[in-house]
């Protein structure tokens, strides 16, 4: 298997993106995290897909933070 195509089980990637494996739950249930694979019941994720992620998530200073973070709850309270 190919390095870019393995895949972390929850624990794993919520310790590479810095959060709880609660969160990466509640971020699947809104649609605002990672993308993600299911396998049977197995929620697995790819490593670039983590990468990716979180290069979406790089701001360049507090204003950017603000706009992105009104922008999610405007889209999550949106469905």
């Amino acid at each position: 298997m190919a390095e870019t195509s393995k895949v972390l089980m929850c624990r794993d990637a919520a310790r590479i993106v810095g959060l709880s494996e609660s969160t990466l739950a509640k971020m699947r249930l809104n649609g605002n995290g990672p993308v993600y694979c299911k396998l049977g019941r197995r929620v697995v994720y790819r490593a670039a897909d983590l990468e990716q992620w979180l290069q979406s998530r790089a701001v360049t200073n507090t204003l950017d933070a603000n706009e992105r973070f009104l922008k999610a709850l405007t889209a999550a309270h949106a469905r």
